[in-house]
């Protein structure tokens, strides 16, 4: 990055110093080189903007660009039949800037639907680059889940992390708040693990949408540019990005694809937690964080308890298993295994000692 300000101001003060040496007779050397200099400057601007620009809307302005310029050269030839005079050169200065900024603009709006994978080759090749890039939110990073989905495998390619986003990371972990300042830590320690993976590369960039000011508006916004999708786990990042046509991989959803498949009658073994909602209703939590619901089970708080499932409700939120507690089967089960220890027991009892023999120690 220091390599190229050194480039674009050695490029400036070369450009300057050139428009001062040659400058008119009558122009004096300062305001040339300033003129100079001005023009270097917009050069630059002109040359980042161009950087953010995807291939497909490049050749969309070069092509709009060549199209209305030579639109501009038809309607000039027909205005030069009609004379010379200073109204007609006017008229088609006036012609050739607004068909090559139409053909621009056209061509820039509509650069999107080239297919430059189809040409092969190095445009193929860059097509399939952008495509296997993912963008990192903040929420992601903090969770840290997907530092442990990029360890076993299932991520590969290119993590682009933008810079809007580790400022906000930043913010968080400077924040007075001793929760966030742990939690903007923490997000920054699962960015150092993942970088340090070899087979994943994460990219900083520095495309910023200065004219908007929000965070996951900027993410949707980067993830068009980029054409790549969000990973995050922000329920309200994934509906947004959603309509605004952008794909999102939430953590959230793969989470809960995971979690083992639980059908209405199966008998599970649950922990009852504390007491639920309605009457008469306990609340466990399997391992995967996945909350039970157990019917008659309020007095069975503090207890590993077996249930049988009745239902299971799916939300975007995650799971949610209902089950009902017997007693009476419970009853009759634990009554049915005593009654089996005791007749175990009892049958030890009643077996007579092995006998014994006994050797003379002399003869009679």
């Amino acid at each position: 990055m220091l390599d190229f300000i050194v480039f674009r101001t050695i490029f400036i003060l070369i450009l300057g110093a050139s428009a001062g040496y040659f400058r008119p007779p009558d122009t004096p050397f300062w305001a040339a080189a300033l003129v100079g200099a001005a023009l270097g400057v917009m050069a630059i601007i002109l040359e980042r903007r161009v950087a953010r620009i995807t291939l497909e809307r490049l050749f969309g302005v070069v092509f709009g660009m060549v199209a209305g310029l030579f639109c501009a050269a038809l309607v000039s030839l027909v205005i030069g039949q009609a004379g010379a005079s200073n109204a007609f050169h006017f008229v088609q200065i006036v012609c050739l800037l607004l068909f090559a900024y139409v053909g621009a603009v056209t061509g820039a709006s509509k650069g999107d639907l080239l297919n430059l994978s189809a040409l092969g080759g190095l445009f193929g090749a860059e097509a399939d680059q952008r495509s296997n890039q993912k963008i990192l939110d903040t929420s992601v990073i903090i969770d840290g889940r997907i530092a442990d989905i990029a360890d076993t495998g299932f991520l590969d390619g290119t993590l682009v992390v933008p810079q809007f986003v580790l400022h906000e990371l930043q913010m968080v972990a400077d924040s007075a708040d001793s929760m966030k300042r742990n939690r903007g830590r923490r997000g920054l320690d699962i960015l150092q693990r993942i970088q340090k993976m070899a087979h994943l590369k994460v990219q900083i960039v520095n495309e910023d949408f200065a004219q908007i000011p929000e965070v996951d508006m900027k993410l949707i916004e980067l993830a068009k540019v980029y054409k790549c999708k969000i990973i995050t786990n922000d329920f309200n990042l994934n509906k947004v990005a959603h309509v605004r046509g952008v794909d999102v991989l939430n953590i959230n959803e793969l989470a809960n694809s995971l979690k083992p498949i639980v059908l209405p009658g199966e008998l599970m073994r649950v922990f009852i937690l504390k007491e639920g909602k309605e009457y008469n209703q306990g609340v466990a939590y399997l391992d995967d964080g996945t909350m039970v619901v157990v019917d008659n089970a309020r007095r069975m708080i503090s207890k590993t308890i077996d249930i049988s499932v009745t239902s299971v409700l799916q939300t975007t939120a995650g799971k949610m298993i209902f089950g009902k507690y017997d007693e009476r089967s419970q009853s009759v089960a634990a009554a049915a295994a005593g009654d089996r220890s005791q007749t175990t027991a009892s049958t030890l009892e009643r077996r007579d000692p092995p006998p014994r023999r006994e050797q003379a120690v002399g003869g009679e």
